[in-house]
């Protein structure tokens, strides 16, 4: 019998949620499908090449999205970046800059030549944030048009970075809705890579009355990423969002355990598991 990289193992034992649809096949089969429920996206703040691969080959079938954190892209030899590049777009991941590189284009008025840049290196994602500067409606839309007009996916933040900043639900469903018109693939909720802003409070503690208000102005979850970098925070997320919520900022030595807990494999989310009826064993 040919096993497949998963093959050995009973369906039961790989998702006892059963709830982890549109997984991705395995890269190693040629078949590369994108997930449209529960991203995880991987934040890189400067890993080496061997880490980088290491990263890809253990848990590439889980990671939808890579950021280059902050403004770390500029700073890579050239051929060092562009391999990174590749490597996590012939696996199926999504590669983008962090938000603070845009930032920082429009405080340097260097707006389009970030964009030849990015496209010219290969990037497929952008991230148009508000973290450090001010951003008017209409800059914002016109960044948001301009990187899907450059074909690239865009993901709009919201939120602040300074210590102490919280999330306005009322300001983040106004703000989503226009940026989802704009062409915006999903909405992230700004955390830092510390997790300690936006619905976080200093000691990366959430507010569950916050979440809960934003959740019933967007019922559509789905169209929202949560940066969620700490496991106390992802742990609250799956079980009040569900296990394909999005989550954001995760380190790279993460994404086996999150996975993990997304399908009720580890002790945190194990009573989500689904009870199979006797019928269901196969002896």
């Amino acid at each position: 019998m040919k096993l497949t990289p998963r093959g050995a193992w009973s369906p039961h034992l790989l998702d006892p949620v059963g709830e982890r649809s549109g997984l991705r096949a395995d890269v190693a089969d040629g078949l590369i499908n994108r997930r449209s429920g529960g991203k995880t996206m991987v934040i890189d703040k400067g890993i080496g090449w061997h880490a980088y691969c290491d990263m890809i080959d253990a848990a590439g079938a889980y990671i939808d999205i890579i950021k280059f954190a902050f403004g770390t892209s500029v700073l890579y030899p050239t051929g060092l970046l562009l391999r990174k590049i590749g490597y996590a777009r012939r696996n199926g991941i999504t590669v983008m800059p962090g938000g603070t590189l845009l930032e920082t284009a429009v405080r340097q008025n260097t707006v389009s030549a970030f964009f030849d840049a990015v496209c010219a290196l290969g990037f497929d994602g952008i991230e148009v944030s508000e973290g450090t500067v001010e951003l008017g409606r209409r800059e914002r839309t016109a960044l948001i048009r301009e990187g899907r007009a450059r074909g690239l996916t865009v993901f709009a933040e919201f939120g602040k970075k300074e210590a102490g900043s919280s999330i306005d639900p009322y300001e983040l469903l106004v703000t989503a809705e226009a940026d989802w018109d704009a062409g915006a693939a999903l909405v992230t909720i700004e955390a830092r890579e510390s997790g300690t802003v936006g619905m976080f409070d200093g000691d990366g503690r959430p507010d569950p009355a916050v979440f809960e208000q934003i959740v019933k102005l967007i019922p559509d979850t789905g169209r929202l990423m949560w940066e969620a970098p700490r496991k106390e925070q992802q742990v609250f997320l799956i079980r009040a969002a569900g296990p394909n919520v999005h989550l954001g900022n995760i380190a790279p030595g993460d994404v086996l355990a999150l996975e993990a807990m997304r399908r009720g494999l580890r002790n945190d989310t194990f009573m989500m598991q689904r009870e199979l009826a006797v019928c269901d064993y196969v002896i």
